[in-house]
């Protein structure tokens, strides 16, 4: 009885790391001006964000992790309508009365309530400044010419956390609009073919973006240590690979 007790005050206390399918969870924790930002990696595109006392579940997949041990969420990003990163029974889970959720006009008909983001939109969330940036293929398509994710229907997004400027950018290639992308700390880049980055093309968008950190993100198969190997004469972007296939 003792030791169920014991469990249960270390659980609400934070104590007991996260677990995904019986698996201890990665996290990182940066120092912001307004407090600590954790970021907790689920997989794939799978992200939470832990700030302020604010629970931000990135793209939440049930495949990806088991959501019944996961806080719920304050708020939910969307990047597009992929079954890899919008999953309906991962909100349900997570969802609370006073859950917000962001996601693209795509989504508007599926998710009761959705705060729609287009490209370019900005919104202030819990204090947070979330902005809506564009994600999309321009190299790699589909057999019918169509590229695995056209412009206009998806989005990335720079969320600021105190000083911290983090960018998550969905699936995209190296559009040329990341090169307008400023001051961004943390960066979350996709590294996976037919769909989305080589290492070639997130080695190209990180030195445009020049985030201090860089995570490659839903990578698959892909051999992230060419990224690695691609940026090892950029000292200035530290390359950090974690769980995230």
């Amino acid at each position: 009885m003792d030791r169920i007790v014991v469990l249960t005050l270390s659980l609400l206390l934070g104590l007991v790391p996260l677990l995904a399918f019986g698996q201890k969870l990665e996290e990182d924790i940066y120092k912001t001006s307004a407090g600590d930002l954790k970021i907790t990696f689920i997989g794939h595109a799978s992200l939470v964000l832990t700030f302020a006392d604010k629970v931000i579940h990135v793209d939440p997949v049930t495949s990806e992790g088991n959501y019944q041990q996961l806080p719920q969420a304050d708020l939910i990003l969307i990047t597009h309508d992929h079954y890899d990163h919008f999953d309906p029974a991962a909100l349900q889970i997570l969802k609370k009365d006073s859950t917000l959720i962001v996601g693209p006009a795509s989504l508007q008909s599926r998710v009761q309530g959705l705060k729609v983001m287009k490209n370019g939109d900005r919104l202030n969330l819990y204090g947070l400044e979330i902005e809506a940036v564009p994600a999309y293929n321009l190299v790699h398509k589909r057999p019918d010419g169509q590229p695995f994710h056209p412009r206009n229907t998806g989005n990335g997004y720079v969320i600021t956390f105190g000083d911290k400027r983090v960018y998550i950018a969905g699936d995209t290639e190296n559009i040329p609009e990341m090169k307008n992308l400023q001051n961004i700390d943390i960066a979350f880049l996709p590294m996976n073919l037919p769909y989305t980055m080589t290492p070639e093309m997130v080695a190209e968008a990180a030195r445009w973006i020049k985030p201090r950190i860089l995570y490659p993100y839903h990578y698959g198969d892909t051999d992230t240590s060419r990224l690695v190997t691609l940026l090892k004469d950029n000292p200035e972007i530290e390359v950090r690979i974690r769980r995230l296939k």
